[in-house]
């Protein structure tokens, strides 16, 4: 096994935490996990009058309620023993706070498909979990589906790589698949011509951080194929990811304290927003 034993699900009604579910249900029943489902109350900071709604907490509440209402109907049909909690706040806080306290291993949470340079970006609340969460975060585009045969590994051989190179190895081996391990240089044309040999001994590093994990791949029993890209990273990791027809895209996530962890890094988002498989960001 992956080593999972507790997942919670963030949802919001939408049809992509509604896939993010059904794709956390087949994790949970892989992994042999619990499973928490929470829906957010966002905090509202309006002129109450002015909407003329009596019960403003009941209105705002009714969103959650109808989404863990329509997840425990889901759970009902495939047979899946859920817990549901409506929380009530900062939804990033919330999430992450919920997770500390239910002790998940995981936080599964879905990603709608967006266009053109809104792909940039992973949303708002999802970026901060990312940023402030010390769990793994799974992301899943709506439409695509939880796999382990063939997992993109992104490695820069750092401590936080050698995490998520540990967490691939665990899965590869425990549903038969195989890694895809790439490091990539990404450093301004302008390097090339005004130090080639900085970028020569990049590329070097590279390739060892690939050899590196394929060695530990090797002595697990798990098969490994290295790459090497130079270009901007996440256009190399997604493009590697659609060639390969990847289930999966496992990158690890750098620590960040204060206001820095509001954003989990430029190379992370790119790579949850254009990309075309689930990814999970390993803490």
């Amino acid at each position: 096994m992956g080593r999972y034993r507790k997942i919670l699900v963030a949802v919001d009604g939408s049809e992509s935490s509604k896939n993010a579910l059904h794709q956390a249900f087949k994790l949970a029943n892989e992994e042999k996990c619990w499973i928490t489902v929470t829906s957010v109350v966002p905090p509202y900071e309006g002129e109450i009058e002015i909407l003329g709604i009596k019960d403003i907490r009941a209105a705002l509440r009714k969103p959650c309620e109808d989404a863990l209402t329509e997840v425990e109907k889901i759970a009902k049909t495939e047979r899946m023993l859920v817990k549901t909690v409506c929380e009530e706040g900062e939804i990033y806080e919330r999430i992450v706070d919920l997770a500390d306290a239910e002790n998940c291993d995981v936080i599964v949470m879905g990603r709608r498909g967006l266009r053109n340079i809104e792909r940039m970006l992973v949303g708002r609340a999802t970026a901060r979990v990312i940023g402030h969460t010390q769990r793994d975060v799974l992301v899943v585009p709506n439409g695509t589906t939880v796999g382990w045969k063939t997992i993109v590994l992104a490695t820069d051989g750092s401590k936080y790589s050698a995490a998520a190179t540990e967490r691939a190895i665990a899965f590869a081996k425990s549903y038969g698949g195989e890694l895809k391990v790439l490091s990539v240089v990404d450093v301004p044309p302008e390097f090339y011509a005004e130090a080639p040999q900085a970028v020569e001994d990049l590329v070097k590093k590279a390739k060892s951080f690939v050899a590196d994990a394929k060695k530990k791949a090797g002595a697990a029993g798990v098969p490994a194929e290295t790459f090497v890209g130079e270009a901007e990273a996440y256009q190399v990791i997604n493009n590697l990811a659609m060639e390969q027809k990847a289930d999966m895209i496992i990158l690890g996530s750098h620590g960040r304290t204060g206001l820095r962890r509001l954003l989990m890094g430029s190379v992370t988002e790119k790579v949850i927003g254009y990309a075309s498989c689930p990814v999970l960001v390993v803490k």
